[in-house]
């Protein structure tokens, strides 16, 4: 995803790997999509890995306790770059990666760390069965498929709790439209 530059905004990305895992994601756009979210708030992305025992890595970055998640920035402190989150299985074999651009809002980065440190397992069909983990027990894996209208209902009542959120009236009012033609001429 790709925001473009705005009068008082660089242009900022956020891209995720293949297996990123869904709920990751979803966080980051509920965040984005929150009419309530506020973009000036200050937030640190690294604050949800601390609260749950992550260690600091190289220069600017934090380690998960099983050294399977990586979180770091690159860049200086006065000039901080891109934000990089990889989760691999031994030294060499990466499972997925997300990265965030430098100007992408902290909020938006913050939310996706927030999700990362969920201790919650996440519920997965036998389905995706070739998921590499390497704690199984983050990955809650069921005998059988998901039946279609449990589905249907978790996706209604996703779709009921993001509209019932707040929302702003636009900034600038909508032009109105021109007046139609009278005798339906035209020159």
């Amino acid at each position: 995803m790709s925001h473009a530059a705005e009068p008082d905004r660089p242009a900022w990305y956020a891209s995720f790997g293949a297996r990123t895992p869904v709920e990751l994601i979803a966080a980051v756009t509920d965040t984005l999509t929150d009419p309530a979210s506020t973009a000036s708030a200050p937030s640190d992305p690294y604050e949800p890995l601390r609260q749950i025992g992550w260690s600091p890595y190289c220069d600017d970055g934090l380690v998960s306790p099983d050294k399977a998640a990586y979180v770091e920035r690159l860049g200086t402190p006065d000039d901080p770059g891109a934000w990089f989150v990889t989760v691999t299985l031994g030294l060499h074999q990466k499972v997925w990666q997300a990265r965030f651009g430098e100007h992408t809002p902290a909020r938006l980065v913050t939310a996706f760390t927030d999700a990362l440190a969920d201790p919650a397992p996440v519920a997965r069909t036998d389905s995706v069965h070739s998921l590499p983990t390497h704690d199984p027990d983050v990955v809650t894996r069921r005998t059988t498929d998901v039946l279609a209208v449990l589905v249907a209902g978790a996706l209604e009542e996703r779709v009921h709790t993001l509209a019932a959120r707040r929302t702003v009236p636009p900034t600038k009012p909508m032009p109105s439209a021109p007046p139609p033609v009278k005798n339906g001429r035209s020159r």
